[in-house]
Parts: C-alpha cells; structure tokens; sequence
C-alpha cells in the first residue's frame, strides 16, 4: 500500500514516513501543499496523510484541489485544531477522516486500516433535476448552466429534495431531515426556505421545479420541469 505524507515540520514528517514505512506502507513524504498536489495528482496513491496548517496553500485547500481535479484517493487530515467548525470545514472539502494532534500513531494506522478496507472514495454522482444539477462532492449548484449561491441550508433542503425526485415530502419529514428531529423553532421555517429555494431557482431561471402538493408538502417536480 503506497502512501502519501504531507507535513510541513521536518521532525513530523520523519517520524510519520519512518513509522508508516515500518509498519508496512511505501511512503512519499512532502512538506507542502503545492507539491502535495503535484504528487496526488501524478501518480497513484491508496491514502493521503494531510496536514491542515502548511505554507501557502493549507491542507483544506489541497484537498479541495485535488477534489476538483477528479483525484478521490482517501485523505486523513491532521491538525492541532480540533474545534467542529475546522473539521467541518475538512469534511466539506472532501476529507474522509480528521485526527487531531497530538495522537497516538497506533489510532493513524487503525484508521488508515479502516479507509483502506473501504477502498477508493468514488467521486459522489451529481444530482439533476431537469435543468438544476447539485455537485455533493464540491457542493456547486448549477441552473441552466449557471451557478447558484445557497445558504448552507438552504442548499440542505435543496440536496434532501433532490435525493427523493418526484415524491411528496411532508413538512415533518423535510424539518425532520433537514433541521433535525430536535429542531423547535418558527412552524413555518419549511415555506420560509421554499420560498427562498423559489426566488433563486424557479422564478430566477423560469422554471416550475418546486411544486406545492396541497395539504401534503412539497414535490421536486423532474419528469415535467414546466415553463
């Protein structure tokens, strides 16, 4: 199993090569996002080891890069932060699994076992409704061609819709799957972010994607765009 190390503190960097190299791996090691890209992009690798806080371009920037160019081999990233708004933004942008230092390198290599044995991180299949198309992957939305910028929840409601075209989605199931079953806010918060959905979509681009279904809910209307 090959392995790619990018770590920019030289110490670091060594005993990650020495450690996975004993442990079984061949190892490449870089010290920066730049040739981190170079190497993930050019040649075949079963793991990324990436950390977060590198020279110019950071390790969230790598991945998004490496993302955008179709490269989906599995990456682990590393960092020092371990607030939930840092690992969500990894997350985000493609990284499949957060360490944060310091940490034993008995838990690195339990989970690059376990990315391994799921194997290769397919890139995820863009969602489409007639003209509107949502990329999971770079969280892109795209309407007739054009880019459309979305709240993180609205693009939420938009994405749950598109997973389920054609089908009758209640107001409880929409808050439930989108807001969380904790949720106890404004009643009327699903209308509210249709609506938005609306303005940006159907009314910007003259389309009829999103239907009312009277005393049901909402239906991502695919078959029959309208317009």
């Amino acid at each position: 199993m090959r392995v790619l190390v990018v770590e920019d503190h030289d110490k670091m960097r060594d005993v990650l090569q020495r450690g996975l190299t004993e442990a079984g791996y061949a190892v490449d090691a870089v010290g920066d996002g730049v040739a981190a890209v170079s190497h993930a992009a050019s040649r075949t690798y079963d793991a990324i080891v990436l950390d977060v806080m590198l020279p110019g371009m950071d390790g969230v920037e790598v991945c998004r890069t490496l993302r955008d160019r179709g490269v989906w081999t599995p990456v682990i990233m590393l960092t020092a932060r371990d607030s939930i708004t840092d690992r969500v933004r990894g997350l985000d942008h493609g990284a499949d699994d957060y360490l944060v230092k310091p940490f034993a390198f008995t838990e690195l290599l339990g989970r690059l076992r376990a990315l391994l044995r799921r194997g290769g991180s397919p890139r995820p299949a863009v969602l489409r409704c007639g003209p509107l198309s949502l990329d999971p992957a770079t969280r892109m939305v795209e309407c007739r061609g054009e880019p459309v910028e979305l709240s993180a929840r609205e693009l939420a409601l938009l994405e749950f819709l598109l997973r389920n075209p054609e089908r009758v989605l209640s107001r409880a199931v929409l808050v439930e799957h989108v807001w969380g079953l904790d949720y106890d806010g404004a009643s009327n918060v699903v209308d509210v972010y249709v609506k938005y959905l609306r303005d940006k979509i159907d009314r910007r681009f003259d389309v009829d994607l999103l239907r009312t279904v009277r005393g049901a809910g909402y239906r991502l209307a695919c078959a029959d765009p309208g317009r």
